[in-house]
């Protein structure tokens, strides 16, 4: 489990690099907040085909396999970036195509790593609220990490030196996935009874929509989720750089804001992993969303100044760390282990649909109406897409524990293991 922490610590910690770098590279060459709204649609785009079709390929490649050439590609077309820039033969096109190419590999290899949690938490003798937690706050730790260093760098050494450190920190988490995960059996290649083939994929992916759409919860995690990712892409990529270079005084600026709120969401899935269980999962998910989301905007688009949204970014990760958590326990509950890979699959791409657009028209927005306007236009739809758990019964669902009897059918012989993330709040 140690291997598996270390190598998406490192990982996620170069993409908070890239999180901060891209969106300020784009600006700072293009001075649009148009383009970098395509630059993201770009590269959340192939993340919807990557988590709809990697399923099935993550079992018969094998997990550690796929985690390995995930990060190897990754650091190539991250890297590219600088170098083509410095060699001055960088068009805009071409940083679109490596976003995407970056995109379409980078999900296969965080869901290798992912799917391992349900065996390691077995190993470990723990629980799966409390693994999941731990890796969470691994992730949320490692997001505020990279965050705070790429402030830094981009106002000491510039953007372009933010995504050649992004490109290392892919090769490193592939060299401890290679040296700590070979010969594990979770992570090899999956034996199949069945023939390989389109219509047999084809069968995979469609009995994990159809469990999905009779589980009445797992449908509404998907579809709520849905919406809050891609509102959180817009904010991420382009209305808190856009804000931060105008109002809050640059690059560190928006690397503080990030690292207050990975700093505290780690604060809030370590206590959620420690003393979660003892409370209601349907109150405290609530909760957590209302304070983690629409208040980001609307302090962003009242205030020019740092200490109102550091204050807000802060209590909001604090509401944050505790969403995954829930989400996680709650899919490993409801759905059969067998049937994880085509379920969390079809789950995992419905919840990133919007992710490509929510960038795109952030950056339209701000170009057209102005940053004031799309950041409260964006808080206003967080807010009521929050509300759901409070509106439907549905949702009631979330205290109620394990629950497979009703909806799980009756398995093929080829069933395997889980090989896709649950779904989760970025």
């Amino acid at each position: 489990m140690v291997g598996v922490l270390a190598a998406n610590t490192i990982s996620i910690a170069g993409s908070s690099l890239t999180l901060i770098g891209v969106p300020w590279f784009v600006l700072q060459t293009t001075d649009s907040a148009g383009r970098a709204g395509v630059v993201a649609f770009c590269a959340t785009l192939p993340v919807i085909v990557a988590a709809l079709v990697g399923g099935p390929v993550i079992d018969r490649i094998g997990r550690r396999r796929v985690s390995v050439a995930s990060d190897l590609i990754s650091g190539l077309s991250v890297g590219a970036i600088p170098l083509l820039h410095y060699a001055g033969v960088l068009q805009f096109w071409m940083l679109c195509a490596l976003m995407a190419v970056g995109g379409l590999v980078h999900t296969p290899g965080l869901t290798a790593r992912a799917v391992l949690l349900p065996n390691l938490a077995e190993h470990a003798g723990t629980t799966i609220t409390r693994a999941a937690g731990l890796y969470d706050a691994v992730s949320r730790g490692a997001r505020m990490t990279g965050a705070a260093v790429a402030g830094l760098l981009i106002v000491a050494f510039g953007a372009e030196t933010v995504l050649l450190l992004d490109a290392a920190t892919f090769g490193a988490s592939a060299l401890l996935v290679t040296a700590f995960l070979r010969g594990v059996p979770a992570a090899e290649p999956q034996r199949t009874s069945g023939k390989v083939s389109f219509g047999a994929y084809r069968a995979e992916l469609a009995e994990g929509w159809a469990f999905m759409t009779r589980t009445r919860l797992l449908l509404g995690v998907t579809v709520m989720v849905m919406m809050t990712n891609g509102l959180d892409q817009g904010w991420s990529s382009v209305l808190l750089p856009v804000h931060g270079r105008e109002d809050l005084g640059g690059a560190t600026a928006i690397g503080l804001m990030i690292s207050l709120f990975g700093g505290f969401a780690l604060l809030g899935a370590l206590l959620y992993g420690m003393w979660g269980e003892r409370f209601p999962r349907r109150a405290v998910f609530t909760a957590a969303f209302l304070l983690s989301g629409a208040t980001r905007y609307v302090v962003a688009a009242l205030t020019d100044t740092t200490l109102p949204l550091a204050v807000t970014m802060a209590l909001a990760g604090l509401g944050a760390g505790m969403l995954n958590p829930i989400l996680t326990t709650v899919m490993y509950e409801r759905v059969p282990e067998a049937l994880r890979s085509r379920v969390s699959g079809v789950a995992t791409a419905g919840c990133e649909l919007t992710m490509p657009m929510g960038g795109l028209a952030a950056g339209l927005l701000v170009d057209g109406f102005g940053v004031t306007t799309a950041l409260l236009l964006f808080g206003g739809t967080y807010l009521l897409t929050t509300l759901a758990p409070m509106v439907f019964p549905t949702w009631r669902g979330l205290d109620s524990g394990p629950d497979v009897s009703r909806t799980e059918p009756a398995l093929p012989g080829s069933a395997r293991e889980a090989s896709s993330p649950h779904p989760s709040a970025r």
